[in-house]
């Protein structure tokens, strides 16, 4: 906070808990409420100056941490596989990909635009300017605990915004790491200050009760969410919401299986099905559904589960034991409601919260998996008959973050991807996000976009002044 890093005014710690071996790796300063006071004041404090940053020195700022994250893509891959059990190859990506949000966002620093026009009058000039929106609650989750910090503190940087930051307390580790690098590409004091805390309520709520914060920027839950925007609109505070998905993953009887089937291991198995975006339901024409299934079986029956630092693993464990008993809890209903174990179905005998990659064949509409985000290495596969029933059974929730569609009919690929009620459509591929693209959903699944040409807008205010077009006079 303000440059200095320090105890919990508490004085109390919480435990960092290696998913795989279950074993303590560190211990975190516990924040209060009290340090959220002192977090959100030091932002307040630190905006004025702060927004009159030339563009260009926050963007070396951003270039800075961007070359100090790649020239330690393995140390901190192996912070973020210890602490949340993702293999460190898939690790070692997200530390790439986090990193790019910093270069991307270094870029859109020097754009900030605005515009000159006329009334339809004549009598006026319309001159529009963008301005930070000041002081930002950042609070990410632990499933991309790097990337989800870089995409928020990017834009909110490159803005010319301050901002106090709360990350997951399952994963505090690489967020800590991300705001040390900060501090040594040269951020001044003040402008990033995080707080970690095993009570959410009691960092965060002060914060967006302070009168001092003017945007929230949450990833998580959409219960918490709503709770959120409840308390930003008492102060009528710009919101950003990323919150959770239920994806849906055609698959027509025209589409390249092989190609099909890679998506769907792409979409479903990132982290270890931990994602928001993550494939969760999975229909599949009928007269492809079984062969379908058997590949999609094999794929996933072949993965390599254990450690994640272990050299060839591919599928590490779940981030707490609660996932996995909720997991097991959602095949478990499945299967008693008449879904088949076409492979895996149960955890792996030792220690750590793994859980085997598993397919699911013939899932009843009833099943609770159809309506929960899974959160979980489980691909359920539903077989459908007409493109007009699979369209519907897609929409059928409340959810609307991402879908994806494999066919090799290009009308279809259009009229079925308009339909879909989602944010982000990935066509023929299991992969939607990057950096340069706008990331978001519809529904319940959030407001606002992440990244793109978007991204930096959400952390700007357009103010506008009217100028005579005969002088200076008013």
């Amino acid at each position: 906070m303000d440059g200095t890093w320090s105890e919990s005014g508490s004085g109390r710690r919480f435990d960092v808990v290696n998913p795989a071996t279950e074993e303590v790796v560190a211990t975190v300063a516990d924040g209060d409420a009290g340090d959220a006071r002192r977090a959100i004041e030091a932002a307040g404090r630190a905006q004025k100056g702060w927004a009159r940053t030339p563009p260009r020195e926050r963007s070396e700022i951003l270039r800075r941490a961007y070359d100090l994250i790649m020239a330690r893509q393995d140390a901190l891959a192996l912070v973020m596989t210890t602490e949340m059990g993702k293999p460190f190859a898939e690790a070692r990506g997200e530390v790439a990909y986090a990193a790019e949000f910093f270069r991307w966002f270094s870029e859109e620093a020097v754009r900030i635009g605005g515009d000159l026009t006329t009334t339809g009058d004549g009598a006026n000039r319309i001159l529009v300017s963008k301005e930070p929106v000041g002081p930002c609650v950042l609070v990410t989750p632990w499933n991309f605990p790097l990337v989800m910090g870089t995409r928020k503190i990017g834009p909110a940087i490159a803005a010319g915004c301050t901002m106090v930051f709360k990350p997951a307390n399952l994963t505090p580790l690489s967020s800590l790491a991300l705001v040390g690098i900060l501090e040594e590409a040269g951020l001044p004091a003040g402008v990033l200050n995080v707080v970690c805390t095993t009570s959410a309520g009691d960092v965060v709520t002060p914060w967006m009760e302070s009168g001092i914060a003017r945007k929230i920027s949450f990833t998580g839950s959409t219960g918490v969410g709503i709770r959120l925007l409840e308390q930003a609109a008492r102060h009528v505070m710009r919101s950003s919401m990323e919150l959770g998905g239920n994806a849906p993953l055609l698959v027509f009887e025209d589409a390249d299986l092989d190609r099909a089937v890679d998506g769907a291991v792409a979409a479903k198995m990132r982290n270890m099905g931990e994602a928001c975006t993550a494939a969760n339901r999975i229909f599949v024409q009928r007269s492809v559904a079984d062969e379908f299934a058997a590949r999609l079986a094999r794929r996933l029956g072949s993965l390599a589960v254990g450690d994640g630092v272990a050299e060839g693993t591919e599928v590490g464990p779940l981030v707490e034991g609660k996932a996995l008993g909720k997991v097991q809890e959602l095949v478990d209903d499945a299967v008693s409601r008449g879904a088949r174990v076409l492979c895996g179905g149960g955890r792996p005998e030792g220690p750590g919260f793994f859980y085997s990659p598993t397919v699911l064949a013939g899932v009843p509409a009833d099943a609770a998996l159809m309506t929960q985000e899974i959160f979980g290495p489980v691909a359920p596969v539903i077989p459908f008959d007409t493109e007009d029933e699979v369209v519907r059974l897609a929409n059928d929730t409340p959810w609307g973050l991402a879908g994806y569609l494999f066919t090799s009919d290009l009308d279809r690929a259009f009229r079925v991807g308009d339909a879909l009620e989602v944010g982000m459509v990935g066509l023929n591929t299991g992969i939607v996000s990057n950096p340069a693209a706008p990331f978001g959903g519809i529904k319940a699944s959030g407001l606002g976009r992440e990244g793109g040409r978007v991204g930096i807008e959400e952390f700007l205010e357009t103010k506008y002044m009217a100028m005579p077009r005969g002088g200076s006079r008013a």
